[in-house]
């Protein structure tokens, strides 16, 4: 599976679904493949929009003023800077005065029809989603992984951080069609309890997500989770790094990097996918556990009624 970086790379720039070499590309495509990192920070994002959406005038300022306009400190945008691959401000301000003033390749660069940063930021999630689909066109990793996570009683899910919506989801569906499932949301010795007492229990297998930026109490809970005889299925945003060289399985999903907070498309859909894997292991369990929920469910009044 391609890691999000090399799936970007190969589609260069993404313009109306179609790719476009750089010498073609708008002056904002090229700002967007050029701030396209998914390691950046929150602040350091800010910092990227705001020189996306005022190029013209942002390519000509001062470290000072840029930092005043943007609401961040200096020492943030030399750091941005770096972030994106400069030595310092000065050459990340060549380049962008380069693209403003179109002298790179030659003659200004027509604009495309781009729209803004919020549909490209949907445009990005769309290609996370045809490299996911793609993936899927052999499903027999995720339908085997399905299959352990069922058969593993307790099931452990983790999640810190920034993963822990994408945890609690999986964990609330899951113990719709599993009788034992623990959320790990707090990291350090609380994570190392949670983990060990699993194992202790009978349980195989920990569901792990680690995404953007990635904690090191992750890392810290994995090893430990293998140190304990845990199997870990990680779901993540990278093919490559420590977390992953820690598992036993990742599935590497892309997110969406183009506004100030992740977006995570392609990572529910994994999560669905994960789900739908454990109902098909065991459909009689799976059936006679949504049937007694539904029961119970009209029983209390859970929902509303249509």
């Amino acid at each position: 599976m391609p890691s999000p970086q090399q799936a970007r790379a190969q589609a260069s720039v993404i313009t109306s679904g179609r790719a476009a070499p750089e010498s073609q590309a708008s002056p904002t495509s090229r700002l967007r493949t050029l701030f396209d990192r998914p390691r950046l920070s929150p602040g350091q994002r800010r910092i990227a929009q705001y020189l996306i959406e005022h190029l013209t005038e942002a390519a000509f300022l001062s470290i000072t003023d840029l930092a005043d306009r943007v609401g961040v400190s200096q020492p943030s945008v030399t750091r941005f800077a770096s972030a994106v691959g400069f030595s310092g401000y000065p050459a990340l301000r060549e380049r962008l005065q380069t693209i403003a003033l179109g002298t790179r390749g030659g003659a200004p660069a027509a604009e495309e029809n781009q729209g803004n940063e919020l549909q490209a930021a949907v445009d990005a999630e769309i290609e996370n989603l045809e490299n996911l689909r793609r993936d899927f066109a052999d499903a027999d990793r995720v339908i085997g992984v399905g299959r352990e996570l069922a058969g593993s009683a307790p099931l452990t899910v983790l999640g810190l951080r920034i993963s822990v919506s994408l945890a609690e989801y999986f964990a609330y569906a899951a113990r719709r069609v599993h009788p034992d499932v623990r959320l790990v949301t707090r990291g350090g010795s609380v994570a190392y309890d949670a983990l060990l007492q699993s194992r202790e229990a009978g349980g195989t297998w920990v569901l792990a997500f680690s995404m953007p930026r990635h904690a090191h109490e992750t890392l810290d809970a994995v090893r430990v989770a293998r140190g304990a005889g845990l199997k870990v299925a990680l779901i993540t945003d990278l093919a490559l790094g420590p977390v992953v060289d820690e598992a036993d399985i990742t599935f590497a999903t892309g997110t969406g990097p183009r506004l100030v907070f992740d977006s995570y498309a392609a990572p529910g859909v994994m999560c669905a996918a994960l789900l739908q894997a454990m109902t098909d292991a065991d459909p009689e369990r799976t059936q006679a556990r949504l049937e007694e929920y539904e029961q119970v469910a009209e029983q209390h009044h859970f929902f509303l009624r249509d």
